[in-house]
């Protein structure tokens, strides 16, 4: 079902809660009269300080102060100029500020004739003067400024100005301005300016309602300003401008006056009527601005008196239908249709809403993405229905549905976006009912992470996120501090759909820290590690020999693509031109020198910008010598380096090889190229019979050629022949072009042959995927095989990288070369699985990653075991105890492993096999008398942690130990049960071996079925489960171990009612008294009697009252018995178990015969002293014949309290206390008052609380 709620009105912005529930309001006293404001708090005992000017208010004849409660109230007697000002009121962190303005007493003013009104000043000249037109209108179309910037601090509040109270004319425009310190402030605070109580005025920003903010870096304080342009009657009322940040909170209320307009004396008010085009409602009639009509219409002159204004439309009101063409043409109004149509609406707004029988909802609130039903109910089934949006016509969609059903109307919005927050309107012919629809986003969550990134100072960063919902508001933190659009100058932000970027342009050092991205649902964290920037040389330059006329090329490679640099030629920097060019491709730098002539031959260098090295190099002009021969010349290849011993030529794989070989013959020779192809060994010859073995031939292999002539002419691999040269150029050096290249150079008068080594250098191959070991908490160690293929260079170092194993992301983790192929990573997560690949580097460059190596997850062992003890010892065992170890890590806890070892011998045995969950061990199977240590260790996935071993040897040999009773303290004295009650003895006891436990009852062996006992190694359990009579008496318990033992006893006493007492009797009967005498009862239950109750019963009602509680004695007197009634007595034994099930009761009534007619009391003081405990009724009984009675506590009557109740039944007067307290306490009294006399008596009552 969708989420769709009806509420009266939308829940505001959560905000700090003001202490205040009332707040004082700016007054004007006229000078002389007292000032009063008062203020309430929203709880009692509240602390509230007031402030003038900054400073605290003190009680005095000038000032007073008062609270009452939450109401706490500030007086200014005698209010003087000096007074004027003002003041706050704090409570907590809450302030609020009012003013105090001082009125002096207007003198009394001339007579004026009757009905004529004040001529206004005019300026001199008579005319009116554009300051003082100027002068009104800004008082119309700006708020009053607010106070002088002088003001003191404002200790707790944050407006340095606050918004004040403003008036603006129909259309006019009106700024209010709010401006808050910001010098103590982290990050800008927080306003909303709000219309009425909660309508919040950022929702209504538009073309008639802007909202700014700037910030004065030179003063430090923010401006927030509210504009209002084109005001209308409807901008008027109240407004609230609240300022908030993290621990504070302030507001100010002020109101906007809107006044109709009044035009001057050259304004057509027929041109608000006038049509832009045909249609009936188009253009937009602003009737509230017609409503009044200046005296200025009629009177050009303004000198003359200025007649009443008039209300328009009140006159069309009240004239009839008749005369409104007379009153519009009177008025200059030519609309006539829009006239009666504007009428007709306000006569309907007097009239009570006939078209709905239920409106909308003052609001509605649906979640983003659900949909909502807008409902109303009509008067007439058969009415059409308008549904607005923004004062738009809605009309019927996929998403908008209408549903009509009886008189009820529905407008259905599905899958609702922060686009239907609006206002919306169903209208019925004339009438319409309005809502508001507040559309609440769900939280954004982050669906991928932000990863950790490792980059050299000066690089580029960019941190990617992407969170559920597109355009979601998110903040960027550093180290827990926000990253503001303030800060553009360092980060840049950038949202791309979903996507959410941070991008920091040139790190330093310091960017280095915790980078966060928090939206409303959740966070994501990354790392950024900065590190100082390392320039790695790859490929250095190398000493060039060329000819006359050919192309020098000087290359170089380096790590950072972004560096720039400097060729010097002998120390001095080049300048480049049509013959000399430099160029920078990435992360190869080129010299090139065309047509090198013999003054070119000099050191060249390469210098990088920002870092401390240079790269140099020689270049050695070659001059080609040719002998002239005018006649026939033999063919000659003109080289440095001829001969039989073959040159060397080292071209880096993918680079171009060029061979240029300057030749010379006449006629002109015939070029061959050809390449030595390897195709075995040779097995050298056998020695002749008999000759000496030379030691050194049986090694001696040769090894096979076979040459591949190389002709063509087009290709990858080509040879180019001129008239004096050779060129062999091979596109793309593989590994496959090395070897011997052959040059043969042919005429008739000769030949010639050179050959030329081609050695090809590449990278190195990939590396073997590294092996992982040695995993612990936070590091573990890699380990992996040199490449297989050295690239024709020896590896210079080793680049390893490592990645969690989710991400995509790899991070460096060294900059300097490993130069052995090995490496111990740090500074991992426990928990998080990794992966690890490295590169093989060489004089060319960084080979192709490895294989990742198979993932892993950092994971300590665990700590060792604490408090490791030996428990017990027997023959054979030994019983061990630990408590686990206080880290237990990532990895959980598997079990734990127990060893021991014996004494002079290194080798631990396993106590069992595999791991035990337990905290205890008992290790069996021992041999008798052997030393051993015992030592414990924790297991988890990483292996076992360290060792916790007993401190001292053990020997295993059970260790004889004296019997011995641990009698508990309360089993020292005699044990008391009630019968029916279960009796469970536990005696502990100590000794090895096990003791013998022996029970006896008065020496004998125990034998009753009832009585059980159970022993274990440490203690002895006596247990009856329904205790009776017989079962009292001394029980003995024993322990044995060999000869020696132990023993106690116990004493049971099992305890029972008593009996009811023997022969009740009255001895003798006097006055109101009665005495009584019987015998102790036969049985006493076990146990000491406690003493005995005794009870009186009238013979007319046999309703029983208690005369004595907990007495002692077997005789008694009972007093205050009334005359002429009749008693029986009965008496019940108490012991500790309770009253006796019987009692024993007089046979026969007694009689008080009646002596006179004066009522009779017990004399003052002979009441008894009556205990009562909480909760139970307190009974104070006295007889009297027909007297009034009246009864007081402390001398206070208590005839109106409800919580006394007093009652008379049969003569016996009853005062009953509900639930005493320890307050009821105190001196009773009972008065009796007839006509013959008074009498009274009295008792004292004391309540205790049950402990």
């Amino acid at each position: 079902a969708p989420a769709v709620t009806s509420l009266k009105m939308p829940e505001p912005a959560r905000k700090p809660v003001s202490a205040f529930s009332k707040k004082p309001r700016s007054a004007e006293v006229a000078e002389g009269s007292p000032a009063i404001f008062e203020a309430e708090t929203e709880r009692p005992g509240v602390k509230v300080r007031w402030q003038r000017d900054g400073s605290d208010i003190s009680a005095s004849d000038k000032y007073g102060l008062a609270c009452e409660g939450r109401r706490h109230t500030l007086t200014v007697r005698d209010v003087g100029p000096t007074d004027q000002g003002s003041y706050a009121v704090i409570a907590g962190s809450s302030k609020v500020k009012f003013d105090l303005k001082v009125t002096e007493t207007p003198a009394p003013a001339p007579a004026e004739a009757p009905g004529a009104p004040a001529a206004p000043s005019e300026p001199e000249g008579g005319a009116p003067g554009p300051e003082r037109e100027q002068a009104g209108q800004a008082g119309l179309g700006q708020a009053p400024p607010g106070p002088s910037p002088a003001a003191p601090d404002d200790p707790i509040g944050l407006f340095l100005t606050r918004p004040q109270d403003g008036e603006v004319t129909v259309g006019g425009s009106i700024t209010f301005s709010a401006r808050v310190a910001g010098a103590s402030l982290l990050k800008p605070p927080t306003v909303k300016w709000f219309k009425g109580k909660w309508v919040d005025l950022s929702s209504k920003a538009g073309q008639h309602l802007q909202l700014r903010d700037s910030y004065d870096r030179a003063s430090k304080v923010y401006l927030f300003e509210l504009i209002i342009t084109d005001a209308q009657v409807s901008s008027a009322g109240g407004h609230r401008c609240e300022v908030s940040t993290k621990d504070k909170f302030d507001s100010c209320n002020f109101n906007l006056t809107v006044h109709e307009a009044v035009g001057p004396g050259d304004l057509d008010l027929r041109s608000a009527f006038r049509r832009t085009d045909s249609h009936e409602d188009a253009g937009t009639l602003d009737f509230s601005s017609l409503l009044k009509k200046s005296s200025s219409f009629r009177t050009p002159d303004s000198k003359l008196e200025a007649p009443a204004e008039e209300d328009v439309w009140e006159m069309l009101r009240q004239a009839p239908p008749s005369e409104y063409e007379r009153i519009a043409f009177q008025h200059g109004i030519t609309d006539l249709r829009g006239m009666l149509k504007r009428l007709r609406g306000l006569r309907r707004d007097d009239r009570k809403s006939t078209a709905f029988q239920s409106k909308l909802e003052p609001a509605y609130q649906v979640s983003k993405g659900h949909k909502v039903r807008l409902s109303v109910e009509l008067a007439d089934p058969d009415a059409e229905v308008k549904w607005l949006k923004n004062g738009q016509e809605i009309q019927m969609s996929g998403r908008y549905i209408f549903e009509s059903v009886g008189t009820k109307r529905t407008l259905t919005i599905s899958q609702c976006s922060l686009a239907d927050d609006a206002a919306y309107q169903c209208v019925v012919g004339g009438e319409k009912c309005s809502t508001e629809l507040f559309v609440k986003e769900p939280p954004v969550l982050v669906t991928r992470g932000l990863e950790d990134q490792l980059v050299m100072v000066g690089q580029r960063v960019e941190f990617e996120c992407e969170v559920s919902e597109e355009g979601a508001q998110v903040k960027w933190l550093k180290d827990g501090v926000e990253l503001t659009r303030e800060e553009t100058f360092k980060y840049r932000f950038k949202k791309d759909g979903r996507r959410h970027h941070l991008i920091v342009n040139e790190a330093t050092l310091e960017d280095a820290g915790h980078y966060a991205l928090r939206t409303s649902g959740g966070q994501t964290l990354a790392e950024l590690i900065v590190q100082e920037k390392k320039l790695e040389v790859y490929q250095s330059i190398a000493d060039l020999a060329v000819g006359a006329r050919d192309q020098a090329v000087f290359k170089c490679e380096v790590s950072d693509e972004n560096v720039r640099g400097v060729w010097l030629r002998n120390g001095t920097e080049l300048v480049p031109d049509s013959r000399i060019q430099v160029s920078h491709i990435g992360r190869v730098h080129k010299l090139i020198i065309n047509d090198v002539t013999p003054a070119d031959e000099a050191d060249y260098s390469f210098v990088p910008e920002g870092f401390a090295c240079n790269l140099s190099a020689k270049l050695h002009f070659m001059e080609v010598k040719i002998d002239f021969v005018p006649r026939q010349e033999p063919p000659k290849i003109h080289l440095d380096c001829p001969g039989r011993t073959p040159d060397t030529i080292v071209v880096v794989a993918g680079n171009k090889l060029r061979l240029d070989v300057p030749i010379s013959g006449d006629p002109a020779p015939t070029v061959i190229w050809q390449k030595s192809l390897p195709q075995g060994k040779k097995a050298a010859a056998a020695p002749a019979p008999g000759a000496p073995e030379d030691p050194g031939a049986g090694d001696s292999e040769e090894w096979v050629f076979e040459k591949k002539l190389l002709c063509e002419t087009e290709g990858r691999v080509r040879v180019e022949t001129t008239k004096d040269r050779s060129v062999f150029t091979v596109e793309g050096a593989e590994r496959e072009d090395e070897g011997v290249y052959t040059v043969t150079v042919k005429n008739p008068v000769g030949e010639d042959q050179v050959n030329l080594t081609v050695k090809v250098i590449d990278v190195p191959d990939a590396p073997e995927a590294p092996e992982i070991s040695n995993v612990g908490e936070d590091s573990c160690t890699a380990q992996w095989a040199p490449p297989a293929f050295d690239g024709g260079r020896p590896v210079l170092g080793y680049i390893v990288e490592r990645k969690k194993k989710r991400s995509f992301r790899w991070m460096r983790l060294n900059f300097d070369l490993l130069r052995e192929p090995r490496l111990e990573a740090r500074r991992m997560i426990e928990g998080v699985a990794y992966e690890m690949r490295v590169y093989a580097v060489n004089a060319v460059g960084a080979s192709r990653p490895s294989a990742p190596s198979r993932p892993f997850m950092p994971i300590g062992p665990p700590g060792e075991p604490s408090h490791l003890a030996v428990e017990d010892v027997s023959d054979t065992t030994v019983s061990l105890k630990w408590r686990p170890p206080e880290r237990v890590g990532a990895g959980g806890l598997d079990g734990y492993s127990v060893e021991y070892c014996a004494e002079g011998c290194s080798e631990w045995v396993a106590a069992l096999q595999g791991l035990t969950e337990r905290t205890s061990l008992l290790v069996k199977d021992l041999p008798t008398g052997a030393r051993l240590l015992f030592r414990v260790r924790a297991h988890n996935v990483a292996g076992p942690g360290a060792p916790t071993t007993t401190q001292e040897l053990v020997t295993v040999r059970e260790i004889l130990q004296r019997p011995r009773l641990q009698l508990p303290r309360h089993l020292r004295q005699t044990i008391q049960r009630k019968v029916g009650e279960p009796v469970n003895l536990l005696i502990p006891f100590q000794g090895k071996p096990r003791p013998q436990v022996t029970w006896t009852k008065e020496g004998q062996p125990l034998r009753d079925e009832d009585v059980s006992m159970r022993n274990s190694p440490s203690d002895s359990i006596l247990f009856i489960r329904a205790a009776r009579r017989a079962h009292s008496g001394s029980y003995q318990v024993t322990v044995r171990v060999e000869s020696m033992e132990d023993s106690a006893a116990l004493l049971l006493q099992v305890v029972d009612k008593p009996s009811a007492p023997q022969d009740l009797r009255v001895t003798e009967t006097w006055g109101f008294n009665v005495a009584l005498e019987w015998k102790p009862p036969q049985d006493d239950g076990n146990t000491e009697l406690w003493g005995y109750s005794v009870q009186k019963a009238d013979k007319k009602t046999m309703e029983w009252f208690t005369v004595l509680e907990h007495y002692r004695r077997t005789h008694c007197v009972v007093p205050e018995l009334v005359i002429g009634n009749g008693y029986y007595f009965r008496v019940f034994s108490h012991n500790m178990v309770g009253p006796s099930d019987r009692a024993a009761t007089t046979k026969e009534p007694v009689f008080i015969p009646r002596p006179g007619a004066r009522p009779s009391l017990p004399p003052q003081g002979a009441g008894a002293v009556t205990e009562a405990s909480l909760g139970r009724p307190l009974a104070t009984k006295c007889c009297r014949p027909q007297p009034k009675i009246s009864w007081f506590k402390n001398g206070l009557d208590l005839g109106e309290d409800a919580r006394f109740r007093m009652f008379s039944k049969q003569g016996v007067l009853t005062l009953e206390i509900r639930k005493p307290c320890p307050f009821d306490g105190g001196i009773y009294v009972c008065r009796a008052t007839n006509l013959q006399g008074e009498a009274q008596c009295e008792c004292r009552l004391e309540v205790r609380v049950p402990q």
